[in-house]
């Protein structure tokens, strides 16, 4: 494992502004550092985290006490590698690992809950970059995300043009599209449908929304995989059992896998921060912002871009990542692009993957 500090929380000085014309006070950011910042402060990498990661990008989650989740990639001798580079990773505002979000007290005292400030994939980069700005850190190296992350790499792009020399997006999205949408719907009518989600507020009482988090955790796990790959790991084997049970246990092994997982994701995180994530990443559209072409978000762009899909992600399929380089050629940005072929389906991106490795490493280096 890499030599971490502990996490270290960063106290905003400043409001920050919301996209809803709201603004955040006392807003603090979460976030880990890997390695030594150089002398001339120029091998900065800042990583963001996908919709249900944290700050804990190569070290140990003080929860789980299960290796970060891109162990695999940074760390000493890692395609992100540390000995060279000053790796941060930060947790996002509207998150629940530390950064200020809807388990944070508010000016009250207590818990903002359904108070929190409804926030957008924009809001979440404006509060790294005043980290970055806390570090004293002008312009990055890179910037590189997966999924969500590759949404705020590209929102950090497009708004603040100057601060990153390279942008790495994966398996990413430059807007929500309608069905993914829906899945994160379904997801947060599950968490509201529980009882003991109580309008938001059951922060200090006995009982959490556990069962409606779950829910939303596995509807949306399907959607990290394929189906090549739930075949080839699950197919129609039966969970511990012989013969069907003519009942609703779980009698196949992907039902309880699915339980799992959902059981496992309410012990880390909280269910009001997943409506809110979930809901900025449906308002993201970065053609939108830009006046309805997206080419128009990276006009002038001086950074070299690299944008990285895999066959078998059906959440942001290839498609997608082909519509921004298309943008990025339109706007004579320098670009490029490979499509690698993995069974996993979306979460490709956190798994070993050899291609992927060569493509990160020569693209950072």
């Amino acid at each position: 494992m890499p030599n971490a500090t502990a996490s270290k929380v960063y106290a905003l000085t400043d409001t920050l502004p919301l996209d809803s014309g709201q603004e955040l006070s006392g807003a603090e950011i979460a976030y880990e550092t890997y390695g030594e910042l150089a002398a001339d402060k120029s091998n900065a990498v800042l990583i963001c985290h996908a919709l249900t990661g944290d700050q804990y990008v190569a070290s140990t989650h003080p929860v789980t006490g299960k290796p970060g989740w891109w162990d695999r990639m940074v760390g000493p001798g890692k395609p992100i590698d540390t000995s060279r580079h000053f790796v941060i990773c930060a947790n996002v505002i509207g998150s629940c690992m530390g950064s200020t979000g809807p388990a944070s007290s508010g000016a009250d005292g207590q818990p903002y809950a359904m108070g929190f400030p409804v926030i957008t994939i924009r809001d979440m980069v404006r509060g790294i970059i005043a980290l970055l700005d806390g570090l004293g850190i002008e312009r990055l190296h890179a910037v590189v995300g997966g999924s969500m992350g590759g949404m705020q790499a590209l929102s950090l792009a497009a708004n603040w043009p100057d601060r990153a020399e390279r942008v790495l997006v994966i398996a990413s999205t430059a807007r929500h599209s309608a069905q993914n949408i829906a899945f994160h719907e379904l997801g947060r009518q599950a968490i509201m449908a529980d009882p003991a989600w109580a309008g938001g507020d059951y922060y200090g009482g006995d009982a959490k929304p556990d069962n409606g988090l779950a829910v939303a955790r596995m509807a949306a796990h399907i959607t990290y995989l394929s189906e090549e790959g739930l075949t080839e790991k699950f197919g129609r084997r039966l969970q511990d059992r012989d013969e069907k049970s003519f009942g609703f246990e779980a009698d196949f092994q992907v039902e309880s896998y699915l339980r799992y997982q959902g059981s496992g994701f309410t012990q880390r995180f909280d269910a009001n921060s997943y409506l809110y994530i979930t809901r900025a990443m449906d308002y993201f559209d970065l053609a939108e912002e830009h006046g309805g072409r997206l080419a128009d978000a990276f006009i002038g762009t001086s950074a070299r871009f690299c944008l990285i899909s895999f066959d078998t992600d059906w959440l942001y399929p290839t498609a997608e990542s082909r519509h921004i380089v298309h943008a990025l050629n339109a706007a004579g940005a320098k670009v490029s692009f490979v499509e690698l072929s993995a069974n996993a389906g979306h979460d490709s991106f956190l798994l070993e993957h050899d291609q992927l490795d060569r493509v990160v490493q020569g693209f950072i280096e």
